[in-house]
């Protein structure tokens, strides 16, 4: 500065001119050209730190209302879980309730005795099908019980306690029941494989089945009664020794959780058609007797065998009644059999035959004044029965 001492006094001098004169000129806006110049120069510097200002402001307010908005979602989201449990649980206990419902319609329509059970638990075996209910040998629950549900049978009860009882589901491998076809009555044994279908066993390849078809319980087994829905044919095919038949068992269809256990049990009729509808009731009051089953009844009575409670016990009686009537005791080591393939009615009949008086051939009768040829019998009534001779 000391070296250039005069050329920055004239440089200064004129600056200061410079400005007077900027500050004394005026625009067409009449604005000073000084302050024109000034505003000019700094007005980019101005919008740009006006434009950084604003977009960090603006991205604080957006951060802040990010966070307000996430927090209310998440509070959102804390309700609308929370709603939806409530309303799965409204829905478990609605449906809980119809089955309730359907239970208690299923046991006043019904002629069996049952109680209503809860299932508990399940076994603890790999392989185990079985279950355990709340009701137990104080409740009159017993060993070998049928164990249904409006839809169909479930299994039996294996072990009774106190206050519970454990129920062998018909989808073990160790069930066994005894079942029938509803079209063409064909009787055969229901066995469970350990998974959801379930196994009709003993049945012959010739005897013709079609998918659709229903089995109901046979009540042979002593079990189950007669005319419980068991299932409803998936597939069938030809087998080595008997048809390999396979059936969707229908009272566990809608899941187990509660259960009917039979006190007593009725038997019933085997409906006609093309099977029970899976509704919530499947069971109605039997329908009056038919002119068939009177006609049943009404043979079963003439021929001196009592109608009995299952088909097992018909035959038993038939085959004992026909070893009577053959003379033939059961039992004996080296005794005679008798004709099986006779009838009982068949066989009473020309034995009364032989026994009863023959009857006069038709004529004309005598006249009265014509008295009896002498050593004749006296007529007898044709109801009075003659001992034959010893």
């Amino acid at each position: 500065m000391i070296r250039y001492r005069n050329l920055a006094v004239l440089v200064i001098v004129i600056a200061v001119q410079l400005v007077l004169l900027a500050y004394q000129v005026r625009t067409k806006e009449d604005v000073s050209l000084l302050r024109s110049v000034t505003v000019t120069a700094v007005s980019p510097l101005a919008k740009a730190l006006d434009n950084a200002r604003g977009s960090s402001l603006g991205f604080l307010d957006r951060y802040i209302l990010l966070l307000r908005v996430e927090q209310e979602n998440a509070r959102l989201k804390t309700e609308l879980d929370k709603m939806k449990l409530e309303n799965q649980f409204l829905r478990t206990e609605l449906t809980t309730a119809d089955r309730v419902r359907a239970l208690a319609m299923f046991q006043q329509q019904t002629r069996a005795k049952t109680v209503a059970a809860r299932i508990i638990g399940t076994g603890t075996g790999a392989n185990s099908k079985a279950v355990f209910v709340d009701r137990g040998g104080k409740d009159g629950v017993q060993r070998g019980m049928a164990v249904i549900t409006p839809d169909g049978i479930v299994g039996k009860v294996t072990f009774v306690y106190p206050s519970a009882s454990q129920v062998l589901l018909i989808t073990d491998p160790f069930f066994a029941a005894g079942v029938i076809s509803q079209k063409t009555r064909v009787p055969g044994t229901l066995k469970g494989l350990g998974r959801s279908q379930v196994l009709v066993d003993h049945i012959q390849n010739e005897v013709k089945l079609e998918e659709g078809e229903w089995f109901f319980t046979s009540g042979d087994d002593r079990v189950f009664a007669k005319g419980l829905p068991a299932g409803q044919v998936r597939t069938v095919r030809q087998g080595k020794a008997f048809k390999e038949i396979f059936l969707d068992p229908s009272g566990l269809q809608r899941g187990l959780e509660e259960v009917l256990i039979v006190l007593e049990g009725v038997h019933q009729m085997i409906p006609e058609g093309t099977g029970p509808a899976l509704g919530p009731v499947l069971m109605v009051e039997p329908p009056p007797e038919s002119a068939q089953a009177k006609t049943a009844e009404q043979l079963a009575i003439e021929s001196g065998i009592p109608a009995l409670s299952t088909d097992a016990d018909r035959l038993r009686e038939k085959l004992k009644r026909i070893g009577e009537i053959q003379g033939v005791r059961y039992g004996i080591a080296g005794g005679r059999l008798p004709n099986f393939n006779m009838d009982p009615n068949q066989v009473t009949r020309p034995q009364a035959s032989v026994l009863a008086p023959p009857k006069p051939a038709a004529q004309a009768p005598p006249p009265q004044s014509t008295p009896p040829p002498s050593g004749a019998p006296p007529e007898q009534p044709a109801a009075a029965p003659v001992k034959p001779p010893q």
